[in-house]
């Protein structure tokens, strides 16, 4: 449909006021191409300047130029991570009771984006200590504000996008998104890491991912049409609405599918070091990072689109599942394999990791009632953010003591636990329906 013929204020308060419901569906459909449009605009942009940040090959190798230590990468990744423990908890409390969320949104995706530009400046202007306490105190408010935004915006989606057209729409946003992020990470490493433009090429691409998201919230602030919510919880004091979160836990199959992202989120904690890994065996350097970072950035890419339709129509379940299987056997070519198949590992990583960030946030939204939607993405980014914010820095210790071996054992052994867990005790939500 449409924006033209997008009911206007007074034809939906035309429909009956107790069905809000009805209300919320016939705007929804009335602007989806519309919202389709922007979100997806949003999304290419976003993911492009964000991956060239969460990448597992960029940011680990920033660290370990600034320091030379394995652990300190543990430690700057662990800060990513620990700021989105707390915040995802805090930001589905102050959704759930809002009739509009798009403000607060912007408002955390824009700090976001103040982080990413701040560790541009500090490596253009510090050096030494004060250099790298700046970077970390950014990468440490960076996790936060994502965290914050992660439950806003799939909220956002949840409100204005059917749940039938969620999976195309995270492929395709996905899939360019990740192509343009391949293409300027093998950009950055062959010639603004190499080459150190501006100055100092690491800088140079944390300035152009702050131009890229930014360019993308602005697109969204400016076209996106949201509804009221349908349906509110009531606004109590956090205290009491942290005591109810186990009720949420009462659903049998969002419990399990907690423990099984919990012991991925476990897995996941390796992904930064498997760049340094690499590097070991064949020489860090620019043009590695640089083709690593393609290898897997493109494999994420091309894979989402068919993830997203598997999504569609089979349901999340069978995504995550896929994700797992993937990430497995990218384990296995990293420790068996050498010289080309350890690029290839990193695209099987790489398809197992667009697998998981999709369905992980997608298939929750699918458990339970539609107005407990901010908490439950709330708990599952604070499982995932705890997890993720301890390992590193126990993987970086490993590292630096023992090598690299517990922390491939570990990451294989939980993969293996999350996927029986996925299979044997999630059942695919759309079938309980």
């Amino acid at each position: 449909m449409s924006d033209a013929l997008a009911p206007s204020g007074e034809d939906l308060e035309a429909l009956p006021a107790s069905d809000s419901w009805e209300r919320h569906h016939t705007y929804m459909e009335a602007n989806l191409a519309r919202n389709y449009r922007v979100t997806l605009l949003h999304g290419v942009f976003g993911m492009t300047g964000f991956r060239l940040i969460y990448a597992p090959t960029i940011i680990p190798a920033y660290l370990y130029l600034l320091t030379g230590s394995a652990a300190a990468v543990g430690l700057g990744t662990a800060l990513l991570q620990l700021g989105g423990t707390v915040s995802p908890i805090l930001s589905g409390a102050k959704v759930e009771s809002r009739k509009r969320i798009m403000p607060y949104a912007v408002g955390v995706g824009s700090m976001m984006r103040v982080m990413v530009l701040a560790v541009a400046i500090a490596a253009w202007t510090l050096e030494g200590t004060a250099l790298l306490a700046v970077t970390l105190a950014a990468f440490l408010l960076l996790g936060f504000f994502s965290g914050a935004q992660r439950v806003a915006f799939q909220m956002l989606m949840a409100k204005v996008i059917p749940i039938r057209r969620r999976g195309r729409l995270q492929g395709i946003r996905n899939m360019l998104g990740g192509l343009i992020a391949a293409g300027l990470a093998w950009v950055a490493g062959h010639y603004f890491i190499e080459q150190q433009w501006l100055g100092n090429g690491y800088a140079t691409t944390f300035l152009l991912a702050f131009i890229l998201t930014s360019i993308g919230l602005f697109a969204l602030q400016a076209g996106l049409r949201e509804p009221d919510a349908p349906t509110l919880r009531p606004a109590i004091p956090l205290r009491e609405r942290l005591g109810q979160f186990g009720e949420l836990l009462t659903h049998r199959d969002f419990r399990a599918f907690l423990v099984a992202h919990g012991l991925a989120a476990i897995a996941r904690v390796g992904l930064p070091f498997w760049t340094l890994y690499v590097g070991d065996r064949l020489g860090l350097s620019g043009a590695l990072i640089g083709s690593l970072s393609l290898a897997f950035l493109a494999a994420d890419t091309l894979a989402n689109l068919a993830w997203g339709a598997i999504g569609d129509r089979f349901g999340f379940r069978l995504v995550y599942v896929g994700s797992l299987a993937s990430s497995l056997a990218g384990m296995a070519l990293l420790v068996l394999g050498d010289g080309w198949l350890l690029h290839l590992a990193f695209v099987a990583l790489g398809i197992g990791f667009s697998g998981w960030m999709m369905a992980a946030m997608t298939l929750v939204l699918e458990f339970g009632e539609h107005e407990d939607i901010p908490m439950r993405l709330a708990l599952v980014t604070a499982v995932e953010g705890a997890v993720s914010s301890v390992g590193p820095v126990l993987g970086g210790l490993a590292i630096a003591g023992l090598g690299y071996t517990p922390l491939i054992a570990v990451s294989v052994a939980a993969l293996l636990a999350s996927l029986v867990v996925m299979i044997w005790k999630v059942r695919e939500p759309r079938s309980l329906a």
